[in-house]
């Protein structure tokens, strides 16, 4: 495997900024006192083409001019210098550059013939490059900040791949007073070069990142980005907020980087496919990930809760029921140990309830330590643990009744935890949130998040984040098998689909899509292609009665409530009414499809269709009338394996309908696994086909058989 080009950029042994000045105002100045100010310990180069100074270091006027090569340039100049300023560092030898500028494709068709210049230059050179339209990079192993704002947590533990700058480095204020702290992070722009799954794949690689959070707005190489994400997160945590999924986000993200996204379900079975945790908001992305990264792996479900007030241990317990999680009762001889700490009207069951109770190493020390080492928990959270923000609350009531007391002597005379409730959780292999409504400001808060322990400012988020960890716990668990060698593509299918083709048609009918089907092991109905009356008669004769008769043309791809179907068909004249009805509402003499008539109270829908990007996708869903009401369905890329099929099948809210219900026996899960996976296979057999859509699949006792079918096909170029 080649070595990621993002290792020499994270890891420069020399920088030149192209941008800096002596004017404060400016961005390129910023972003270079960021890598003066941060530690980096590098060689720092200037060039600028009228100061002699920059900084109060010496400025070279060009790139041919510099004492030696750099390993990275930093590029703040205006876009019409780029592919230059590249092509000269380019014959100097660098090899990696940052863009920072924007106004490229970004900006519609002028700004995108810019990046394909700016590309081909650099790829003439052996230049790889993070941006255009980025905001730099950090990296904590090496003091290494080339954002806006200054990095001054040290290291951390979270890796960061971003299609937005701003969550890079104006976050980082917010970061600061939350505790977090990235290990590296890249704000990647356009992606012209580097992109997204380079990113992931470094950070998947680096030993210092313990977890790994995604900021994406679109995804350029679908396939691939499954497949370095399936190696990685077994091993180590993913998060991803997806913001495309909307029309507006995807507009609004079209015109920041040019990102080309797709909905939500796309990015949310391609997440679930690749063992990737989603969240909402990046509120979540920061926090979860920070969680993921700083806890040991959550070993079973089980969940202690102690707090000094009853709603918010009633908030955490609820929610831990929410996000799959438990939160058991604890035995009789464990509520025996834990009554005589607490007052006698509060609860010793689990949720621990201490009311209000102004002992905090009881809730901070004693009572966690008790319950951790009792065995009885997979995880414990705290709420309620606090000292100089309460205190600073209550002073004002107090200050006239202390005589002239200060708050600081105040403060110095109440207890507040000992250094040891900080590190209680590293001693212990256990999950250990904190909840509390008192932010950095606090001197309890303060110790946690120094410690490396996430505090939540709500109950019922520190019990969302311990979902996350439940999630993850079940993607390492989680057996994965490799998809099967793609199959020969068959003859019939072939010449079927060579004939419609030949044609210029748009579709098959639905007689030939189920031939397509069947040629690859699809279960299809019985069925006979009638052209008159008396064909559908001694059709109908051949299948047995009852049966559906339908209209069976490429040009008719929906039949229902236009009187092309006629169902349940249980004597000859009956064929003949619906023959010369069908013929009246097409409006012109048309084919039928004579089928025997499928009986089941189960339906669902398998389909397949295409995204830019993104190898083909197979969907899977509630079918029948049920399938745009409910909107139950899950996706996957193709091709499918085993593991990929059956996870399809129980992703579904209605999944409870494969298993025995109301008599019905069991799905006979693998043949419908088999359809999910033929589907795939076709797609990527025959890119001729542009979608596949096999609604309803009925459950005729416990097999799986397709009662209709569609197949379009791609408009010529």
């Amino acid at each position: 495997m080649p070595e990621n080009p993002l290792r020499l950029l994270m890891n420069p042994r020399s920088i030149a900024v192209v941008g800096a000045s002596n004017d404060f105002r400016k961005m390129g100045t910023i972003q270079a006192l960021s890598i003066l100010q941060d530690g980096y310990s590098g060689d720092v180069f200037f060039i600028h083409r009228k100061e002699k100074t920059v900084l109060g270091r010496p400025a070279f006027p060009a790139a041919a001019d510099l004492p030696k090569a750099p390993d990275l340039a930093v590029l703040i100049v205006p876009s019409s210098s780029i592919a230059g300023l590249l092509a000269d560092f380019g014959a100097i030898g660098t090899k990696r550059a940052i863009i920072i500028t924007a106004g490229f494709k970004e900006t519609g068709s002028a700004g995108r013939s810019m990046e394909e210049k700016i590309k081909s230059v650099a790829s003439r050179h052996g230049i790889r490059f993070v941006g255009p339209n980025c905001l730099g990079i950090i990296n904590s192993e090496n003091s290494l900040n080339t954002t806006v704002a200054p990095f001054t947590t040290g290291p951390g533990r979270l890796g960061f791949a971003s299609q937005s700058g701003t969550y890079v480095t104006q976050a980082l204020p917010y970061l600061r007073k939350n505790g977090i702290r990235y290990s590296k992070a890249i704000s990647l722009g356009n992606e012209a070069d580097i992109d997204l799954v380079d990113a992931l794949e470094y950070l998947g690689e680096d030993e210092q990142t313990r977890a790994v959070i995604l900021y994406i707005e679109g995804i350029r190489d679908g396939r691939r980005f499954v497949e370095v994400a399936r190696r990685i997160t077994p091993r180590k945590p993913v998060v991803a907020q997806y913001v495309g999924g909307s029309a507006s986000g995807a507009r609004a993200g079209a015109s920041h980087t040019g990102a080309m996204s797709g909905p939500d379900f796309l990015y949310d079975g391609i997440f679930k496919q690749a063992g990737i945790l989603r969240v909402p908001t990046i509120e979540d992305l920061y926090a979860h990930g920070w969680t993921l990264a700083t806890q040991p792996p959550l070993r079973g479900r089980r969940v202690g809760v102690v707090t000094n007030s009853g709603g918010p241990g009633t908030g955490i317990a609820y929610m831990c029921d929410h996000e799959g999680l438990e939160v058991p009762r604890f035995s009789e001889s464990l509520q025996r140990d834990i009554r005589p700490l607490i007052e006698a009207h509060a609860s010793a069951a689990n949720p621990v309830d201490l009311t209000f109770d102004l002992g905090m190493r009881k809730l901070a020390v004693t009572l966690p330590e008790m319950i951790m080492k009792s065995g009885e928990v997979d995880a414990l959270i705290l709420h309620g643990i606090m000292h100089s923000g309460f205190m600073v609350e209550i002073f004002e009531h107090l200050r006239d009744y202390l005589q002239g007391v200060s708050y600081e002597a105040f403060l110095k005379g109440t207890r507040s935890v000992k250094e040891d409730a900080f590190q209680l959780p590293g001693k212990y292999p256990f999950p250990f949130l904190i909840s509390s409504f008192f932010d950095d400001t606090d001197d309890c808060t303060r110790g946690y998040l120094d410690a490396g322990v996430p505090v939540f400012r709500s109950p019922e988020n520190a019990a969302r984040a311990l979902g996350s960890l439940h999630r993850c716990r079940l993607i390492r668990e989680r057996v994965l098998s490799n998809a099967p060698p793609l199959s020969q593509a068959q003859p019939a299918a072939l010449e079927i689909l060579g004939r419609a083709k030949a044609e210029g048609r748009g579709a098959l009918d639905e007689c030939e899509a189920k031939q397509v089907l069947a040629a690859y092991g699809v279960p299809v109905t019985r069925e006979v292609k009638a052209v008159t009356c008396d064909d559908a008669v001694e059709a109908a004769k051949q299948i047995r009665y009852p049966v559906a008769v339908k209209a069976c043309s490429w040009e008719i791809l929906h039949k229902s409530g236009r009187g092309l179907i006629a169902l349940n068909l249980k004597k000859e004249a009956q064929v003949q009414e619906a023959f010369d009805g069908i013929q009246k509402a097409a409006g012109k003499p048309t084919p039928v499809l004579v089928q025997e008539m499928v009986f089941g109270s189960r339906e669902f829908l398998v389909g397949m269709t295409r995204f830019p990007g993104f190898a083909p996708c197979v969907v899977f869903g509630l079918g029948g009338v049920w399938t745009e009401i409910h909107r139950d369905m899950t996706l996957r890329q193709s091709p499918l394996s085993d593991s990929d099929a059956a996870e399809m099948l129980a992703d579904l809210r209605s999944s409870r309908l494969l298993g025995e219900y109301r008599g019905m026996p069991e799905v006979k899960r693998g043949a419908l696994a088999g359809i999910l996976q033929a589907v795939g296979t076709i797609a990527l057999l025959h890119p001729e086909i542009a979608e596949i859509d096999i609604n309803p699949v009925m459950i005729r006792g416990d097999e799986p058989v397709a009662a209709d079918a569609l197949i379009g096909l791609k408009a010529e170029d």
